[in-house]
């Protein structure tokens, strides 16, 4: 290959990049401010990025890459082709994706399909500075190189899974599920115990792609990340219990295999996981020192099995939309009050704008509320 396309491949890759991270970052943008009177708002401002990304994509694969490089390529078609799902599934109002009474499941669809984006493409952050900064937040963009030391012999880091409560269960939807993700930042050595955050998604949802919300500031934050999912389409909040004693065996075996902090265990989640964050990190025995429930209810088997009275002492951050269409911001005021009553150190923080989606920028205010040293970092501590 002479210079002449050498330097074609690299520039392609260079014109192609930026508009990928647009893709991502666009898509991260809608859910944000997913609310169903804005759909059609959404879906305005993301279809622009649908022919923009395919002409980049083609153009890029039209020039032959460098000895070498060809796999490089095919691994970002690997998560290029699920993010172009995603914003078709989203946005696109052509006769092949009718955008009528279907809009919420393709969004859904969409948010799916985005997750497995994020999954093929974390791994080629090595290779591509630009994705490695788009995988952590600004303040740890100056020093990229100690988020991705060598890695400690025999010690695993990076995204593992697990089983969770039953034979052959993975953190997969469908019949395969109990299993869990866990994040182990890349920077982790063992030296020293570390935070862990264990993060649960909402109905019908599954840790896999519930990891993602919570990912980039456990990289640059240095803290364990642990996500689980339900045994069932949703976390069990009716019926038998049979989510707690997995979540409890969960955590033990994170504890057993990694050098975590007791004393720093918190447990959060969004809407059916906010309501279960509640009704099982305030059980007898739960290995959790803080809660921090998102768009959530406190369900009322709280007063019937003691988990009013356990309240006492527990620290919980509330977060609930004013907008929230599924769980009116009432039922967050009225379990903020109860909690309070109970004895419960509370903070409740109401966000005006939001509706019953994951209000990412959250996290900060909850680390920061958990543990103060996993505070962003000012500038000139970097």
């Amino acid at each position: 290959m002479g210079d002449a396309d050498h330097e074609a491949f690299f520039a392609e890759l260079g014109a192609f990049g930026p508009v990928l991270l647009e893709g991502l970052e666009g898509l991260e943008w809608a859910q944000r401010w997913l609310h169903p009177p804005m759909i059609g708002q959404l879906q305005q401002q993301l279809r622009p990025l649908i022919p923009q990304l395919d002409t980049a994509w083609a153009r890029f694969q039209a020039v032959k890459p460098p000895q070498g490089l060809a796999g490089l390529r095919d691994d970002l078609g690997a998560g290029v082709e699920p993010l172009m799902k995603a914003l078709r599934l989203f946005a696109d109002d052509s006769d092949a994706f009718d955008p009528g009474a279907e809009s919420i499941a393709r969004v859904l669809g969409s948010m799916k399909a985005h997750c497995r984006a994020l999954e093929a493409l974390f791994p080629l952050r090595l290779a591509l500075p630009p994705l490695s900064r788009f995988f952590v937040e600004a303040p740890f963009r100056r020093d990229l190189e100690a988020l991705d030391p060598e890695p400690p012999e025999g010690l695993p880091v990076g995204l593992l899974r697990g089983r969770g409560a039953g034979p052959g269960a993975e953190n997969e939807g469908g019949e395969l599920r109990g299993g869990f993700s866990l994040y182990v930042p890349e920077s982790y050595d063992g030296s020293q115990p570390w935070p862990l955050v264990v993060a649960l998604h909402g109905g019908s949802g599954e840790g896999r792609d519930f990891i993602w919300t919570w990912l980039r500031e456990a990289r640059g934050r240095r803290f364990l990340l642990l996500a689980p999912t339900s045994r069932g389409p949703t976390w069990s909040l009716m019926g038998a219990d049979v989510d707690a004693p997995a979540l409890r065996n969960m955590v033990a075996a994170v504890m057993e295999r990694f050098s975590v902090d007791a004393k720093r265990v918190l447990l959060t989640g969004l809407s059916d996981g906010a309501t279960y964050s509640l009704l099982a990190g305030l059980q007898e025995d739960m290995p959790f020192t803080a809660l921090a429930p998102l768009s959530g209810v406190l369900h009322p088997m709280n007063y019937a099995n003691g988990n009013m009275e356990r309240a006492a002492g527990m620290r919980i951050h509330l977060t609930h939309g004013a907008l929230d269409w599924m769980f009116p911001v009432d039922v967050a005021r009225v379990a903020a009050a109860e909690l309070e009553k109970a004895g419960a150190e509370i903070e409740y923080h109401e966000i005006e704008d939001l509706s019953h989606t994951y209000a990412r920028e959250e996290n900060d205010r909850i680390l920061s509320w958990f543990d103060p040293s996993l505070a962003l970092p000012e500038p000139s501590t970097l």
